[in-house]
């Protein structure tokens, strides 16, 4: 063995005994790992959510606040709204709220000018409003205004958040805009109206923001659902196939749940979890994309 070699091998050796040497009796915290606090994806944004009140908003909005972003919740009742950011505050989190029509421009860019007069930017907008329409029948057996109803609401509130929200987001070249559609979008089902063409609608729109807006630094992207059965609007419309279908509202939850591969439906704080993702800085090259939050019932 060369002086080298053996010089090399001793620093080793004592470095292993030192790693080895007992704590002593009276250093009782060293034995105690730190615990590893999990950091907070959104911390320091600020993230105005449409349709906060209603199931899935409420669930979002808790979620952002609980990782750090001030959420401004937005919706058609004030009353609703305030609970909401009242519960987001004594919990710890930060929220602000507002009676808004996200179907109307005036109402939208309003509410947008205030907050970032009041917290000196915005980062990311996400429109959880509810998207009408009939379901059960047809195509060929729906009069026009009830197949285009979906549609046209549907698009223009998320264009009206989305391009308002844009203005603002582009003067710090930062920003990220995210839609919520369902798997009906790609994989049609018998008599589900024009809510499935209004899906795949949003999510063409977002590709069409997204390269509109990516030179501005804006990410656009779409989180697709199966429906969360937790959800009371997405158990309505389960009752409501599963009532023309003549089975059971269990039955029928049962048989949509076996086509996916996980064998089941993501409940609402799944999709919340994604948005969070999405929506941080982790996500910081994803966009035009559809998040596919289905429990694998789409494959991509």
């Amino acid at each position: 063995m060369t002086s080298v070699e053996a010089a090399t091998r001793r620093v080793f050796l004592a470095a292993g005994a030192a790693v080895a040497v007992p704590l002593k009796a009276n250093d009782a915290s060293a034995q105690k790992p730190a615990a590893i606090e999990r950091p907070r994806l959104l911390e320091g944004k600020v993230a105005v959510i449409y349709g906060a009140a209603g199931a899935i908003g409420s669930v979002v909005s808790r979620a952002f606040a609980r990782d750090g972003a001030h959420v401004e919740l937005a919706g058609r009742t004030l009353e609703k709204v305030q609970a909401l950011a009242a519960e987001i505050s004594a919990a710890g989190g930060s929220a602000g709220f507002a009676k808004v029509d996200a179907l109307n421009r005036d109402s939208v860019e309003k509410h947008l000018e205030a907050i970032v007069a009041a917290r000196g930017h915005l980062d990311v907008t996400f429109n959880l409003i509810s998207v009408p329409g009939m379901q059960g029948q047809s195509l060929a057996t729906m009069a026009p205004d009830s197949f285009a109803e979906p549609i046209d609401y549907g698009v223009r509130t998320h264009f009206l958040t989305a391009t308002a929200a844009a203005r603002h987001m582009a003067k710090r070249h930062a920003g990220v805009v995210l839609a919520l559609t369902a798997q009906v979008a790609r994989k049609p089902y018998v008599g589900s109206g024009g809510f499935g063409v209004a899906c795949a609608a949003i999510e063409g729109l977002c590709r069409q923001l997204a390269v509109d807006l990516g030179g501005d630094g804006i990410r656009v992207v779409a989180l697709r659902s199966s429906g969360s059965p937790d959800a009371p609007g997405v158990s309505a419309v389960i009752a409501e196939h599963a009532r023309l279908a003549g089975v059971s509202r269990e039955l029928f939850e049962t048989r949509i749940a076996e086509k996916t591969m996980l064998r089941r439906m993501p409940r609402m704080a799944e999709i919340a979890s994604a948005a969070v993702l999405v929506a941080s800085d982790r996500a910081s090259a994803i966009t035009a994309a559809v998040m596919n939050i289905t429990c694998g019932e789409i494959a991509d």
